[in-house]
């Protein structure tokens, strides 16, 4: 099992639009906290892409990530993902080709198997295209295909893209792209700050099933994890009602804005309510210093994970860097 030292760290950021606030305020948010992961030596920073939803805005995920990997110099970006079934593989690999020219060995192509949105705002953005998830491995082969060199004869060459060989990862809250991944010798990153549920289970069976690859040799393996760090653990539990005010609305359909934190929040929840934040969230770590260096701890020694991407949802940016600069310590204390 590996240490919490030898553990690489990462953030996924969902480009929460604050309460109050506008989507460019959330986008220089956004790069101000790349930036900060860049300074504390963050492995990489990826984008979700999500679409209808008032509350989050990172829908253009690949419009994104130019704009951070513009502001940033050593970090990778890239994307935590790419919902396939919203896209043709020809958009998304001249997409990616062109920032990976932009910004050369810094690009990450994470790709989810969901439409990352409801049923009508899938099909405005597929009109009358009919591919579903299903057709998802399919979709994946013929983008590493049109990200590899051009062969001979072959007749569809992303322009950009072709010979970039930007690195595929899977993304998966379930088994199937757990397979896949493995299948296939690729990355692998596991959706645990939303759907904890098959973690452990998942992360078996892609280390079971892995065939290395031209791309990989042996599995590599990223866990998701929801933090909020503070200098003490009643500080954390309060700026975590903001998570928990997050979790509550999507279980409701209540997709708003960040809402800022409520002292006491957990308390003035029904049973059932708190149960149902506790099972989105059982992967999370929330805390103090030392709270949180066990609780890390206890997850590498759980998953064996080879990476921690952080999920910090913190309404003030400056405590969510602050957030950061915990976790960081956490790891070489």
């Amino acid at each position: 099992m590996k240490a919490l030292q030898n553990i690489a760290l990462s953030m996924l950021d969902l480009v929460a639009v604050r309460e109050g606030g506008t989507v460019a305020d959330a986008l220089a948010i956004s790069l101000r906290t790349a930036q900060h992961a860049e300074r504390l030596g963050f492995a990489r920073y990826w984008l979700a892409e999500h679409h209808n939803m008032p509350g989050i805005a990172s829908s253009a995920t690949a419009v994104l990530i130019g704009y951070i990997a513009a502001g940033t110099h050593t970090l990778r970006v890239g994307s935590g993902g790419v919902m396939l079934p919203n896209h043709a593989p020809l958009v998304v690999a001249e997409a990616f080709g062109t920032l990976a020219e932009l910004y050369p060995g810094r690009i990450d192509l994470g790709l989810g198997r969901a439409p990352g949105t409801d049923q009508t705002t899938m099909r405005a953005l597929r009109r009358e295209r009919t591919e579903t998830a299903d057709d998802f491995p399919q979709d994946v082969a013929e983008l590493q295909r049109l990200l590899a060199p051009a062969q001979p004869g072959q007749r569809l060459i992303a322009m950009p893209g072709a010979g970039t060989n930007v690195p595929i990862w899977l993304l998966g809250s379930s088994l199937f792209s757990a397979r896949l991944a493995a299948e296939r010798g690729l990355p692998y990153a596991f959706a645990s700050h939303f759907a904890p549920r098959f973690l452990l289970q998942a992360l078996s069976v892609y280390r079971q099933n892995f065939r290395p690859s031209a791309t990989l040799a042996q599995p590599y393996a990223v866990v998701a994890v929801p933090l909020i760090a503070a200098p003490t653990d009643e500080e954390a539990e309060y700026l975590a009602s903001s998570t928990y005010q997050r979790v509550l609305g999507i279980l409701r359909g209540d997709r708003r804005g960040l809402q800022p934190p409520i002292e006491n929040f957990a308390a003035q929840l029904q049973p059932q309510e708190r149960a149902a934040i506790d099972d989105f969230l059982a992967a999370g770590v929330i805390g103090g210093p030392d709270t949180v260096r066990q609780g890390l701890s206890a997850l590498a020694q759980a998953t064996d994970a080879d990476e921690f991407m952080l999920v910090c949802d913190v309404f003030d940016p400056a405590l969510r860097l602050r957030s950061m600069d915990i976790a960081a310590a956490a790891r070489t204390s």
